[in-house]
């Protein structure tokens, strides 16, 4: 797409938008309900599309996708009037007699750029949360997964006109022309380094932002834990959608005394879960390209390799691979993994895990396994991250009940529900005063029982 194409995509938005079309709440809803209707209709062909891109199954599809936006949607449709309404909100008895309020109001044209991981999931709920929200949405999809971009723009151009909602296909060409526009938002979900790059861009018009990035989320694991049912649900998380998820497990911290028996029971799950040659196994993805597929392989070292290990470059598919007795100075350690590889590593004690785990980059999610409710409290009250889980991994971000982002540098705001309207929102804080009441003590010239009513009023 052109420069030019792009320009008259937002400049259309920022006229449609100015008309105040998009402010009437049941014009949102109708048009949450017809791309809920068009998403159901369909369904076979997006898990079709996310086949061909990473090689999930149809039900990982649906489960980790498909299904979830159609969630998001059904709370938006069902909450969009009543997120909209003006909140009044008491008024200090100084500025009697007036109502005060919060005035739900949209940003305006909103760009939302989506990785290629989870090309629907994460294309979609943003542009869910926008709609609701009542602004234009300009949609940039990842050219790493051009069979779900397709279908996002199928969908979207059967729903909306460009001038609501308009998707730009292409690479980096047209994510440096978008950047270089005038936006009232960004919503951009991707890698660290590119987060920069777009958070540069705003800076140039003082354009708020959401970044959804990612960071090498520890799973702790406490000697009291459940290993049986902790290694079932690490290796699900751990290698969903190969590893490429950005909330999977990093790698394993956990207590020496329980690291035998935790690394026998991750391969004896590996094998129950994609059988014994997962290479084979149909319903177990590959990796997104081959620049991924290498850099993936550069990571592993064959000595410390204790499960896994093997490749087909061909299908670009890597075993669930476990590496045993890792440190952190090596390679696996040193970068977000974001792939089927699962370090295991130990500390001497749960304090000197939390002081490690904060002397890093906060992580967009961090995981406990554990029977101790002080150990649980110790770790989500002194570490530093997004969001996660207690004994499970990566669910937390399935609701709609609670925001999902991350802290410091693995993101900055959040979305998913009223979280995600509010993210989309500017409330407007605002003083109606009456007309048939005007205390006189604001005004000059001042006098001392003005000064002593004042005192009364404002203590």
């Amino acid at each position: 797409m052109s420069e030019q194409e792009i320009k008259t995509i937002i400049a259309a938005q920022r006229a449609h938008f100015a008309t105040g079309a998009t402010l009437d709440v049941e014009v949102r809803v109708a048009a949450l309900k017809k791309l809920r209707d068009c998403i159901v209709k369909y369904e076979t062909e997006i898990g079709a599309a996310i086949k061909k891109d990473l090689g999930k199954s149809g039900m990982e599809s649906y489960m980790c996708e498909t299904g979830l936006v159609l969630s998001e949607l059904s709370y938006m449709i069902k909450h969009t009037k009543r997120f909209a309404k003006e909140q009044t909100v008491r008024t200090p008895l100084a500025q009697f007699a007036s109502r005060s309020y919060k005035k739900p109001s949209p940003y305006g044209v909103v760009l939302v750029m989506s990785p290629w991981n989870y090309p629907f999931l994460l294309t979609m709920d943003p542009l869910v949360d926008a709609i609701a929200a009542g602004n234009t949405v300009v949609v940039k999809p990842s050219a790493y997964s051009p069979n779900t971009t397709e279908m996002v723009k199928k969908i979207v151009e059967e729903c909306f006109d460009r001038q609501y909602v308009a998707v730009v296909t292409g690479g980096r060409e047209e994510n440096t022309c978008l950047l270089k526009e005038h936006f009232d938002y960004i919503f951009f979900t991707g890698s660290q380094a590119v987060g920069k790059e777009v958070m540069r861009h705003a800076a140039e018009f003082l354009t708020p932002v959401t970044l959804e990035l990612g960071g090498k989320s520890p799973c702790v694991v406490e000697r009291t834990a459940n290993i049986k049912l902790a290694a079932k649900r690490i290796v699900f998380g751990k290698f969903l959608n190969c590893g490429q998820t950005c909330v999977a497990p990093d790698y394993i911290y956990c207590d020496p005394a329980i690291k035998d028996e935790l690394v026998e029971e991750l391969k004896l799950q590996i094998k129950k879960q994609y059988g014994k040659a997962p290479l084979n196994n149909k319903n177990y993805g590959k990796i997104i390209n081959e620049k991924h597929f290498r850099r993936i392989l550069g990571l592993l070292d064959e000595e410390k390799i204790v499960c896994g290990g093997k490749s087909e470059e061909k299908t670009l598919k890597i075993e669930p691979t476990v590496m045993n007795n890792v440190t952190f100075d090596d390679a696996v350690m040193q970068e977000e993994i974001f792939g089927p590889v699962l370090p295991v590593l130990t500390y001497d004690s749960l304090d000197q895990a939390i002081e490690t785990i904060n002397s890093m980059p906060h992580p967009l999610a961090l995981y406990m396994f554990t029977s101790s409710k002080a150990a649980a409290e110790k770790i989500t009250s002194r570490c530093g991250y997004g969001g996660g889980c207690i004994n499970d991994v990566v669910i937390h971000l399935a609701t709609s009940e609670m925001g999902f982002g991350g802290f410091g540098e693995s993101g900055m705001g959040s979305y998913h529900g009223k979280t995600g309207f509010d993210t989309f929102t500017h409330y407007k804080s605002i003083v109606d005063k009456k007309t048939w009441l005007d205390l006189p003590m604001r005004y000059q010239p001042y006098k001392r029982i003005y000064d002593k009513i004042i005192h009364m009023f404002l203590k």
